[in-house]
């Protein structure tokens, strides 16, 4: 579904990002791990268009998309969830999820599963965004990302500042949505158990640079806990 290649990013004169490459395949969680600012939020914002990339190509099926706007990303069937949720405070429970249906036509229904998914969004319809919880945002923020059905669905620290138990139904969820086998799944995340319960394939980043690669059920036995605590 998704393939970068050798990319390069800069900001000013610092070179953020160092040759970096991955594949995100439909049906698998691909996991992001590293320390605080080695690049990975930088990635991510990369692949949505949101910075651009000095050099090197990203693709969405067979597609090249490294050149097209953040909207043109989207429409071609991306869904991103920023670090920090970014809701519309102001407006609804409602609003917040047409806003993800912005550029689909004006009669667009609100898909019912996203109310199976989150049940609480449902019983919070017309409350306002910034009346939610932490918790209750981050599952607006992913019911938004998902609202127009994207093909990649990119996670930027889903769990972070968030209770445990509602860690617990975002994991279920990015399970399910991975094991429908429709989507793939970038996943970036600080929270190494949540991390390695989830991930199919796995990258750690250093100093911009993907330093180790492989499959999530041999994370623990490369030692990847260790590469990237604190």
């Amino acid at each position: 579904m998704l393939t970068v290649k050798n990319i390069h990013q800069y900001y000013g004169g610092s070179h953020i990002l160092r040759d970096v490459s991955f594949e995100a395949t439909l049906g698998k969680v691909t996991v992001l791990l590293g320390r605080n600012g080695v690049g990975k939020t930088t990635l991510l914002k990369s692949l949505m268009g949101l910075v651009p990339i000095k050099s090197g190509s990203i693709e969405l099926e067979g597609k090249p998309i490294h050149k097209a706007t953040p909207y043109d990303r989207a429409r071609a069937g991306i869904g991103f969830v920023p670090q920090g949720r970014e809701i519309f405070a102001r407006l609804t429970v409602e609003e917040n999820l047409r806003m993800g249906l912005a550029y689909k036509s004006g009669g667009t229904p609100i898909p019912a599963e996203l109310f199976e998914l989150f049940p609480v969004l449902k019983q919070m319809i017309n409350r306002r965004g910034g009346d939610l919880s932490g918790g209750q945002q981050q599952q607006l923020a992913i019911a938004r990302a998902l609202a127009p059905k994207p093909k990649l669905l990119i996670l930027d620290e889903p769990t972070e500042g968030i209770q445990p138990s509602i860690i617990k139904d975002i994991g279920r969820v990015i399970r399910m949505l991975a094991d429908r086998g429709d989507m793939a799944i970038v996943l970036c995340e600080q929270y190494y158990d949540f991390a390695q319960e989830l991930a199919d394939d796995y990258l750690v980043m250093e100093r911009g640079e993907v330093i180790a690669r492989g499959l999530g059920k041999d994370m623990e036995a490369q030692g990847v806990r260790q590469l990237v605590a604190i």
